[in-house]
C-alpha cells in the first residue's frame, strides 16, 4: 500500500503539472484535479454498499482513475476559456461549454463504463482479483462525470471570483488594467 500510495501521489503531481503546462495558469488545474474526490465519493458509493474492500486491486483502480476523472473536466474547461477568450460572458460561457461537451463527455463516460462491465461480470481465472479495479473505475468515473457537469463550472466561477478579490486585496494586477481601460 505504501508503493501505491507513492504511485497515486506521483501520478496527482504528474497531472498537475501537464495540466498547468497546459492551461498556463495555477488556477484551471486546481479546478480540473477537483474532479479527483467527486470521484472518490463515487467510488465510495459504490464499494461499501457492494461490501468491497479497499484492496490492491482497488487502488490501482484509484490510479487509473486519477487520470481518466479529469478527461471531462478538462473538455469542459477547454471550450469554456475559448468562449471566454472570444468575450463571452463566464457564466454563460461556461452553460455553453456544457451544452456543447454533453455528448462527447456522456459518450467517453459511456465507453469508459461499458468498457469495464466485462471486468465486473467476468469469469475465470483473476476475474475476483480484476472486479474490484473495475468496479472502482465505473463509480468514480460515473461521479467525475456528474460533477464535471455540474460542480466544477460552479467551482471555475467560485475559484475566479476569489482569485479577483485577492488580486484586488493586494493591487496586483491594477496597473495592467488601468493600461487596459486606458486603451
Amino acid at each position: 500500500f505504501g508503493e501505491l500510495q507513492l504511485a497515486a501521489t506521483l501520478a496527482l503531481i504528474l497531472v498537475f503539472m501537464v495540466l498547468a503546462g497546459s492551461f498556463e495558469s495555477l488556477l484551471h488545474p486546481i479546478t480540473v484535479l477537483s474532479a479527483i474526490p467527486i470521484a472518490l465519493v463515487g467510488v465510495a458509493c459504490v464499494l461499501i454498499p457492494l461490501g468491497e474492500p479497499v484492496g490492491v486491486m482497488a487502488m490501482m483502480g484509484l490510479i487509473v482513475l486519477a487520470g481518466v476523472a479529469v478527461n471531462d473536466a478538462v473538455l469542459l474547461l477547454v471550450t469554456a476559456r475559448q468562449f471566454i477568450d472570444a468575450g463571452e460572458n463566464k457564466i454563460d460561457a461556461l452553460a455553453k461549454a456544457a451544452g456543447i461537451r454533453l455528448r462527447p463527455i456522456i459518450m467517453t463516460t459511456l465507453t469508459t463504463v461499458l468498457v469495464m462491465l466485462p471486468l465486473v461480470f467476468g469469469t475465470g481465472e483473476g476475474a475476483a482479483l480484476r472486479a474490484p479495479m473495475a468496479i472502482t473505475i465505473i463509480g468514480g468515473i460515473i461521479a467525475s462525470t456528474i460533477g464535471s457537469l455540474t460542480v466544477l463550472p460552479c467551482l471555475y466561477l467560485l475559484l475566479d471570483n476569489l482569485t479577483r478579490t485577492v488580486r484586488g486585496l493586494f493591487g496586483v494586477g491594477q496597473a495592467k488594467t488601468e493600461v487596459e481601460a486606458a486603451s
